[in-house]
């Protein structure tokens, strides 16, 4: 039996719930932003986690993590951030290290994002150095499915993976 890798596992999650019409089982509004509000408590422990270890091994434990706890922004969706400030980003005027969960309003469901993500570096020389990239690469290839749903309309038939014939249990 083939494990399926977290990051595909997460990426079938959402897609059948854009497919289902619901989040987690929830179908109203209400029910959903409840179970966000359960997401971000959760979400909590690892993003202060990922953002203390760019602070240990990046900014030489000169960083500040600030948290802005759950709240509505300014469409009536709601919000949580976690970021990274240091000394030398302050002087600068740049935006801290920031990780973003949102459920903006209008929106079938959450999504998780950064505020200037766009690039990854590459340097690549070794065999290792390629292998020690596969949990960024398939952050990326999962960023770039969920962005073809999106930008199908949020049309999850074009995974075909989601097909009713495809399903565990269900006849090919």
């Amino acid at each position: 039996m083939t494990v399926t890798p977290a990051p595909m596992d997460a990426l079938i999650r959402h897609f059948t719930d854009l497919r289902d019409g619901n989040h987690f089982g929830q179908y109203t509004r209400a029910g959903k932003e409840s179970a966000f509000a359960a997401a971000v408590t959760l979400l909590d422990p690892p993003a202060r986690q990922v953002l203390a270890e760019f602070d240990d091994h990046l900014l030489n434990g000169t960083g500040r993590i600030d948290a802005t706890g759950l709240h509505r922004d300014e469409r009536g969706g709601l919000i949580a951030s976690w970021m990274l400030s240091w000394p030398e980003q302050r002087a600068a005027e740049l935006s801290p290290i920031s990780v973003i969960a949102t459920y903006g309003a209008g929106v079938h469901h959450p999504h998780l994002r950064g505020a200037t993500i766009r690039e990854w570096p590459l340097n690549v020389a070794e065999s290792d150095h390629a292998t020690e990239l596969i949990p960024v690469l398939r952050a990326i290839a999962g960023a770039e499915i969920h962005n073809l749903v999106f930008r199908a309309g949020g049309d999850w038939r074009i995974v075909p993976a989601l097909h009713p014939s495809t399903e565990q249990g269900a006849p090919a």
